[in-house]
């Protein structure tokens, strides 16, 4: 019977690693297909790889043809960050992480940018459509509980280090200098059109993604708990608070926990439970508002 569940666990496993790959290509196209051919700039660190790239092109002329080097770029960015970041996050999504920048990298330089743009006299709706894809794209990869580097591991350590700053509010000051980088080196219209992308990108990832969603959670549970909490607390790095309670029919002894979590932390707090009382009562409610010491995480 265990060995029947630990299969099921490892075949979801890879379902979210396939579906995390399959959002690594999503994103790679929409940047690729719609949004370099029409020379427009991402938001975040991909947009300053793509600032560097143009760099290496047209100031330092690289021939590099029809290759777009943001990919590598963006991979060799990304190293110093996953050795400032390897201590502050769990194996697992660390390893996934890992996997999701190196496929990322990889398909931003194999998906081959068109000569001619897809949609050549209308850059608003290339801006438009690359949004949805490549936003599409970073959704699945966040929500399948990994990260594709870049600005979400950045925001994750700050978030961190200090609990006043938030996705958002990182986001807007990279992207302000990043823009005001590409109205110093662009026109206008390079400008706005890019904005537009990094807008359309973001609503699309929240409507994908949206994140912390916060979820309590009741575990009713007849067996010794010290274990599960010391799972719970060192595993998801959650605290817990207990009582000791009696059943009202049976009139047996119960210990009952409560946990504040986010709704990707759930499936990993079930396997937990199971592992230590298959038979516990769980209940789980989305939509908490949670005010005070809480940390929040990708």
């Amino acid at each position: 019977m265990d060995e029947k569940k630990s299969l099921i666990h490892g075949e979801s496993e890879w379902v979210k690693i396939s579906m995390a790959v399959l959002g690594s290509l999503l994103y790679a196209i929409g940047i690729n297909m719609f949004i370099v051919p029409v020379g427009l700039y991402s938001g975040g660190i991909m947009g300053i790889c793509q600032i560097i790239r143009t760099i290496l092109i047209d100031y330092m002329h690289l021939p590099l043809n029809q290759f777009d080097i943001a990919g590598i770029v963006y991979y060799i960015i990304n190293i110093p960050i996953f050795i400032i970041a390897y201590k502050k996050m769990g194996k697992s999504f660390f390893g996934k992480t890992l996997l999701c920048v190196t496929t990322t990298s990889l398909f931003l330089s194999l998906v081959s940018v068109p000569k001619i743009p897809i949609l050549t006299d209308d850059i608003l709706a290339a801006s438009l459509i690359g949004g949805i894809i490549s936003g599409c794209g970073t959704g699945f990869i966040l929500k399948m509980g990994c990260s594709a580097g870049g600005m979400d591991i950045v925001g994750l350590l700050c978030m961190k280090k200090n609990k006043n700053f938030s996705m958002g509010k990182i986001t807007l000051i990279v992207n302000l200098i990043l823009y005001s980088i590409c109205l110093f080196m662009f026109d206008e219209k390079i400008v706005i059109y890019s904005i537009i992308f990094a807008a359309v990108t973001s609503i699309t990832i929240d409507k994908v993604h949206i994140q912390n969603i916060n979820v309590q959670v009741t575990i009713i549970t007849r067996r010794n708990i010290e274990a599960m909490e010391k799972d719970i607390m060192t595993k998801l790095v959650r605290g817990v608070t207990k009582w000791n309670a009696k059943g009202g029919y049976t009139g047996q002894d119960t210990s009952i926990l409560y946990i504040v979590l986010s709704k990707y932390e759930v499936s990993y707090l079930k396997k937990i439970i199971k592992k230590y009382d298959p038979d516990a009562f769980v209940v789980v409610n989305e939509g908490a508002n949670i005010e005070g010491n809480y940390l929040k995480k990708l």
